[in-house]
């Protein structure tokens, strides 16, 4: 595990939040040390080369990179990558761009990329703030997509949660006008304090109906993994939100 350097002071709410947190030195996740398989070695080293991207790459052209004009999709923290490569594989009509900081999904998923033939994704081995700001333009992405991100569940914590008022101002920057932001959670707190954000966000308009507001029914589009569909059977809560940008 790699430690954080940051102090533990509480904080009250999402308003005290407002710089972007790869610039107030304090990160939304932990790195994990793990041991890799054969398939993810063979992914970071073999499939990198030909789908992996870093920051030093600068200002991406999304069209000079996938060779066309296309539906663009991030998603960020994929994790093992199951759900984004059932996208990319289900939907080849769109061109999705994959960011995460371990190996051990990376390589995971490159191995899939490489072993399906998929040529409609893209993968950053980054903090996702930073590829946010110095890799994707402005007004270039159809949506964003934010799956089970850690809840820091505890006050103090609170402020190392992805989802604050300067990171959703970041990604309406990045959206096409009409562009969404997709998030899911299955820590109830966590979706009050999502909606709590982007309620008061300027530029962006919920997509829920009146009867379920704040929240939509989880949507076709976003694959069922099987952690989610265990915690069905066992009671446990999703909760999907969609917000669009008006401005």
């Amino acid at each position: 595990m790699t430690d954080i350097k940051s102090t533990d002071e509480p904080s009250t709410g999402p308003e005290n939040s407002e710089a972007p947190l790869h610039r107030r030195g304090i990160k939304s996740y932990v790195i994990r040390a793990g041991r890799m398989t054969q398939a993810q070695n063979r992914g970071l080293e073999d499939v990198w080369p030909r789908f992996g991207l870093t920051i030093d790459d600068g200002l991406q052209d999304l069209s000079a990179l996938f060779g066309r004009e296309a539906p663009r999709v991030v998603e960020i923290g994929f994790g093992m990558g199951n759900s984004l490569i059932e996208q990319a594989e289900t939907h080849p009509d769109t061109d999705f761009i994959g960011i995460e900081v371990h190996s051990p999904g990376v390589g995971k998923l490159l191995d899939e990329v490489d072993k399906r033939g998929l040529t409609n994704l893209r993968i950053y081995k980054e903090d996702a703030l930073a590829v946010l700001e110095k890799c994707l333009p402005k007004d270039s992405l159809t949506t964003v997509q934010l799956f089970f991100p850690d809840p820091w569940p505890k006050k103090k914590h609170h402020k190392r949660r992805i989802v604050q008022p300067a990171f959703v101002e970041l990604i309406r920057t990045r959206l096409e006008p009409g562009g969404t932001f997709h998030m899911a959670t299955d820590w109830e707190a966590y979706a009050e304090w999502m909606s709590e954000v982007m309620e008061v966000a300027p530029g962006y308009a919920n997509t829920a109906d009146t009867d379920t507001a704040p929240y939509v029914p989880r949507p076709a589009f976003r694959p069922l993994t099987k952690f989610e569909a265990r915690g069905e059977k066992l009671g446990h809560g999703v909760w999907d939100l969609i917000y669009r940008r008006e401005a």
